[in-house]
């Protein structure tokens, strides 16, 4: 398998994974129903994300340097956690009376909900400073990934409607993301990508 298609392959994932997003923030939402097929598509969206993230940080990691390699690493830790909180969500609190999802989220879950969040705010912000700073990415992706996922890791502390505000800006980024990383290892070979990337931004 070549460096491009693992690329190509990553960013199809972001895009597959930033639409179950804003599927997922319509169903939140009540503009789409909440069936068990409707919960069952949250999880794999943060899964998906975790792989284009990576390709994300590899794009650039040449000119992102420390910071970028701190933002990446807490980003991804960040993404994992969302990722079982997901799974345990969709998978197990739903099925669960009120009293009994109340207790688990007010319970011994919060430290691990808070740290989560706060991890994933961290990484998102040092992330998207170390790929500004680089000059790669889209620097209007990264704008909407890092305002929309700063606000959607602040979950439990903003009004709903910031919240899931958040998650379709910040999918929107990711959709600008893995198409500019589509296009350019779609018609080039990795050791040209990254600089070309760069004169264009």
């Amino acid at each position: 398998m070549t460096e491009n298609l693992l690329y190509r392959l990553a960013a199809i994932a972001g895009l597959a994974g930033g639409g179950l997003t804003v599927l997922a923030a319509c169903r939140r939402a009540g503009l789409i129903p909440e069936t068990a097929l409707t919960h069952a598509l949250a999880p794999p969206a943060t899964a998906l994300l975790l792989f284009t993230l990576t390709a994300f940080y590899l794009v650039q990691h040449r000119s992102a340097g420390r910071v970028g390699l701190a933002g990446f690493v807490l980003n991804h830790l960040g993404l994992s956690g969302l990722f079982a909180i997901e799974f345990l969500t969709h998978a197990v609190l739903q099925y669960q009376d009120a009293a009994g999802r109340e207790q688990i989220l007010t319970g011994p879950g919060r430290p691990y909900f808070l740290v989560v969040a706060l991890t994933f705010l961290a990484g998102v912000l040092l992330f998207g400073v170390a790929s500004w700073r680089a000059g790669v990415l889209p620097r209007g992706a990264l704008v909407l990934y890092v305002a929309g996922l700063s606000a959607a890791a602040l979950r439990t502390s903003v009004p709903e409607a910031v919240y899931l505000g958040g998650l379709v800006v910040g999918s929107a980024g990711v959709l600008w993301l893995s198409i500019a990383l589509l296009r350019r290892y779609s018609v080039m070979r990795p050791s040209t990508a990254d600089s070309a990337m760069s004169r264009r931004n």
